[in-house]
């Protein structure tokens, strides 16, 4: 079963400058679970077939103008009903004025009301871009991950492949370094993994007959990053004479992590290989290809051109 990640609302709250307008005795102890947030105009005129209480409910100036053209009684009974479901927080956009009643409902069920002076639309899309970021599902791979030329280069081997000698190496070069040895991966959106370090090892690498390397310290803030997405994965592996290895790069390969498709190349690893200039090109060339124009598949066209095959 996968598991099920949380954050306190009393951190979205901090991150996101909502005034408390009301808050329940256990209010450091609620926990959002979903990155989801719904705007409740349907369960504010009684529809309650699919709503979801874990949900933020977030309350625009539509659902308010909506509660004023209702009567007192009428607005009362809906308000009622509604905060009946137990909300898990209700956010109130655009500064908007809070009726009486929805106070006295939440109040005595237990729900949070909060307000924003943001607009509706924008302080959902940061909210979800957030939730999403807190929320999204994890794994730890052994690896590392750099930074070059824009694009998020994630190193797999195994342990004495030359991983780490290679990150120092670009960062000599000017690019930056992620995380070394173990990078936690986290699926923030349908297309997007972003990988980071683990606290305790953030901006350490180790390197064997040397041992633990501060490269913040040594190379500065600038060889560092807190977090990259992941645009391509390097497999390295220690040549192995006689194997096929792919010479034009028309074989498009994929690795799969937490349900994505991402792009991935072998590299073969033997003395004499300068592997950061080899990485420095993997990266340029997987910008280009995002750009439009694919090296090999241009090459394979003059190539069947000129033998009559096009």
């Amino acid at each position: 079963m996968e598991e099920v990640y949380s954050i306190p609302l009393s951190r979205l709250c901090e991150e996101f400058g909502l005034e408390k307008v009301y808050t329940p005795d256990n209010f450091e102890e609620i926990m959002i679970t979903t990155p989801e947030i719904s705007r409740p105009g349907l369960a504010l005129a009684g529809f309650y077939e699919i709503f979801d209480a874990a949900r933020i409910q977030v309350i625009g100036y539509a659902e308010h103008r909506y509660m004023e053209t209702l009567s007192p009684e009428v607005r009362r009974q809906n308000i009622t009903n509604y905060m009946e479901m137990s909300p898990v927080a209700v956010v109130y956009s655009t500064g908007a004025p809070i009726f009486e009643e929805m106070l006295e409902a939440a109040a005595r069920v237990g729900v949070p009301i909060l307000r924003s002076q943001e607009k509706t639309s924008p302080l959902m899309a940061t909210m979800i871009a957030s939730l999403n970021n807190h929320l999204g599902p994890r794994i730890t791979r052994h690896g590392v991950l750099v930074e070059v030329y824009g694009e998020g280069l994630l190193l797999l081997g195994d342990s004495g492949v030359g991983k780490s000698e290679t990150a120092i190496e670009l960062v000599k070069r000017g690019h930056r370094l992620i995380a070394d040895d173990a990078v936690e991966i986290k699926r923030v959106s349908s297309k997007t993994l972003v990988g980071t370090a683990p606290d305790i090892i953030r901006h350490y690498v180790e390197l064997r007959g040397i041992g633990i390397v501060d490269v913040r310290r040594l190379f500065g803030m600038g060889a560092v990053k807190m977090t990259e997405r992941i645009d391509l994965i390097i497999n390295l592996e220690t040549w192995i004479q006689g194997k096929m290895y792919d010479r034009l790069g028309l074989d498009e390969e994929t690795t799969n992590i937490l349900g994505l498709e991402i792009p991935s190349i072998t590299i073969p690893v033997k003395p004499g290989r300068n592997l950061a200039i080899i990485l420095e090109i993997a990266a340029m060339n997987n910008r280009q290809k995002k750009m439009g124009y694919n090296t090999a598949e241009e090459f394979n066209k003059k190539l069947m051109g000129q033998m009559g095959l096009d």
